[in-house]
């Protein structure tokens, strides 16, 4: 192993750390005010990223409150770049976008801005650095995870805010009581009026407060509730009053640490606070932070509970979406910390290449076929690279590997319940690659039930999880393949046709090793590079029989299968210059194995296609009548149409042509 090989590991293995590390950050900044969090978040992106300079500006989407810092001590003035891009009102800068080579005091830097939220409503951060290859992938992969970690804080802190604001309030009105009771010398019939009419005031703050507050007695007898609650629960004030079981609005999943809670909170009579669901007059349930507040008499007796809920169903579903991105964003490292290049300059190579590079930045759903082995995968990955979903999730199912009664769980995810062994609700691979790219390998063995809802999605751009429904909109981009013929499917009802050409908006075409055999000489080098660094060997030259032998050779396993010989000859080659052992390119030992029965195959349908092309040149392009290919052949009319249809026969081209 090389220096630059173990420099780069150890790279990938801090990226991986600052990660990890990165998705705690709202756990350590819980409850800290925001110019804390927004300093924090500088002085995080400056040490993990070694950065030369960071900005970082968090906003709240309303246009309350704006917090920024700046960190980097060889920066003397703001970065002219930068004060372009701030002067933009907030909610403007709609993408990242990257400075190749902007001037500082003591030389020049590359920079980059990250918009936060839509269109950057809630804020940016801006980085810059001299090395030369910043901002790579995992630069730009760190700075959104920690720009999105420092925005759910913020918002958190503002929450926590507008909380204490109500419980300082609901205080204050409590002590005004008190002291205008005690102050006053008024009959019991003038106390009982006061009484009632600043009853009347508190209520009067508790409806117009944003918060679901609730008042109980000493005991939880239900008191009062604000306008905003019952409009929410879809009761009366009477109805809630008399509603007889206790944590009745309550999810069912929830009601046991509820009751856990309030049960130690009348114990102790001290305040709590915990996260749980409510159900909506709609049925529908909601997150919300319950705060449980007692006030208590001169004496230090309870007098009344008052209850606080925050919807925090945003926030939630933003932390739950940001640790699966978190996921899909690790295991993207793991994979292109392995990710092989296509290699090749072959023109069929060459051709396949320009129409990724054509499709790469549009939105237009592609369709790559061609053999096993010949690299669809990778030709996907390339069109996702080249995209502006580039930063976001690339990923990738294998539609043949997953059993087919799981697949569309896998897919859309599925509700809790919806069926046996679904002990929680689970986000589909749709909502994980949300932003990003899909990539659904050997899309032609989907269920027609499958085919039914992932046409859906490409037509309306929503679906339904597994046992849901609540359709979920969806904004990713979709790019299949297979090695299956699926006109033929289509032809005779294995596939949906109306899929087929959604599916078929860009078709791709991987061609075969044997298609680009000028390639082979240049893969051998590759892969013996690769392997040899591997294993800690190193090869001179390769044996020019080697050479000839793997030219020859039809590659029924194309790519996929010349690295597999590669990389089991570099094992057992013992000198320095490479060989490869004929036997394991015999055709009769490869007829032998199951990928033989597909190169045998495809002979077959070489020698029909053949045969009836010389059949149709015989009678001029006619198929049906007395002379025509059909009686030429032997067969029915109807099987030779279908059979020029699925071997793509060209028949107008047999026609005879017009004199003049």
């Amino acid at each position: 192993m090389t220096g630059d090989d173990s420099a780069e590991i150890r790279r990938l293995r801090a990226a991986v750390g600052n990660l990890l590390a990165l998705s705690t950050i709202p756990e350590v900044w819980f409850g800290r005010e925001p110019s804390a969090i927004v300093a924090d978040l500088a002085d995080v992106l400056i040490e993990s990223l070694q950065l030369d300079f960071a900005f970082a500006r968090l906003c709240d989407p309303n246009g309350l409150q704006t917090v920024e810092a700046m960190r980097g001590d060889s920066w003397k003035t703001f970065p002219e770049w930068l004060q372009q891009r701030l002067a933009m009102a907030v909610g403007q800068i709609s993408r990242k976008e990257i400075v190749n080579e902007v001037g500082g005091v003591e030389g020049s830097c590359r920079g980059i801005v990250i918009p936060i939220g839509v269109n950057g409503e809630r804020g940016l951060v801006a980085a810059a650095s001299d090395r030369v290859d910043f901002p790579d992938q995992i630069d730009e992969q760190l700075l959104s995870v920690a720009a999105n970690n420092a925005a759910t804080a913020f918002q958190n802190a503002r929450l926590i805010n507008d909380l204490r604001s109500v419980q300082e309030a609901l205080r204050d009105h409590e002590r005004q009581l008190r002291a205008a009771r005690d102050g006053l010398e008024i009959t019991v019939a003038e106390r009982t009026a006061e009484l009632r009419r600043s009853e009347s005031e508190l209520r009067g703050v508790l409806d117009f407060a944003p918060q679901l507050v609730a008042v109980y007695g000493p005991n939880r007898e239900r008191l009062h509730v604000n306008r905003i609650a019952l409009d929410y629960l879809g009761v009366s004030l009477e109805e809630w009053r008399q509603t007889p079981e206790r944590g009745a609005f309550v999810h069912p999943d929830d009601r046991a640490r509820e009751r856990d809670y309030l049960d130690r909170a009348l114990s102790a009579g001290s305040a709590y606070e915990l996260e749980l669901r409510l159900r909506g007059g709609d049925g529908t349930y909601r997150w919300f932070l319950a705060r449980s507040n007692p006030v208590r008499d001169d004496q230090g007796q309870i007098r009344r509970w008052y209850v606080t809920c925050t919807d925090i169903e945003d926030r939630k579903r933003a932390e739950e979406k940001l640790q699966q991105e978190n996921v899909a964003l690790r295991e993207e490292i793991d994979r292109t910390s392995m990710f092989e290049e296509i290699v090749g300059t072959s023109p069929a190579l060459q051709t396949a290449l320009s129409r990724i590079s054509k499709v790469a930045p549009t939105d237009s759903t592609v369709l790559i076929t061609g053999e096993t082995g010949t690299g669809k995968e990778l030709a996907a990955r390339a069109i996702h690279r080249r995209s502006h979903r580039a930063s976001r999730a690339f990923v990738s199912v294998n539609c043949a590997a997953i059993p087919r009664d799981l697949i569309a769980s896998e897919l859309f995810g599925h509700e809790k319940g919806a069926f046996t062994g679904a002990m929680q609700r689970r986000l589909g691979r749709f909502e994980l690659a949300e932003g990003g790219t899909i990539f659904l390998d050997e899309v032609g063995d989907l269920l027609p039930d499958t085919q039914v809802a992932l046409l859906r999605v490409l037509q309306e751009r929503e679906f339904e999880r597994v046992g849901g429904r609540q359709p979920i909109r969806v904004d990713v981009r979709v790019v299949a393949a297979t090695n299956r013929d699926l006109k033929a499917a289509v032809a005779n009802g294995t596939f949906r046709e109306d899929l087929y050409y959604r599916l078929n908006v860009f078709p791709l075409e991987m061609p075969p090793l044997r298609a680009r055999r000028a390639d082979i000489p240049l893969l051998v080098e590759y892969f013996i590079d690769r392997y040899g660094r591997k294993a800690g060997k190193t090869f001179r030259s390769v044996d020019k029989k080697t050479l000839q032998l793997l030219q020859s050779y039809p590659w029924p396993g194309n790519v996929r299968e010349l690295q597999n010989i590669i990389e089991r000859s570099v094992i057992v080659c013992d000198t320095d210059v490479f060989t490869v052992d004929e036997s394991w390119l015999s055709e009769q030992s490869h007829d032998e194995r199951s990928g033989g029965k597909l190169y045998l195959s495809q002979k077959l349908a070489a020698k029909e296609k053949e045969e009836i092309e010389e059949a149709l040149r015989e009678s001029q392009g006619r198929v049906f009548g007395p002379s025509g290919a059909a009686a030429k052949l032997g067969i029915a009319r109807s099987t030779l149409e279908s059979k020029i249809k699925s071997l793509d026969i060209k028949k107008n081209r047999f026609k005879a042509k017009p004199r003049s």
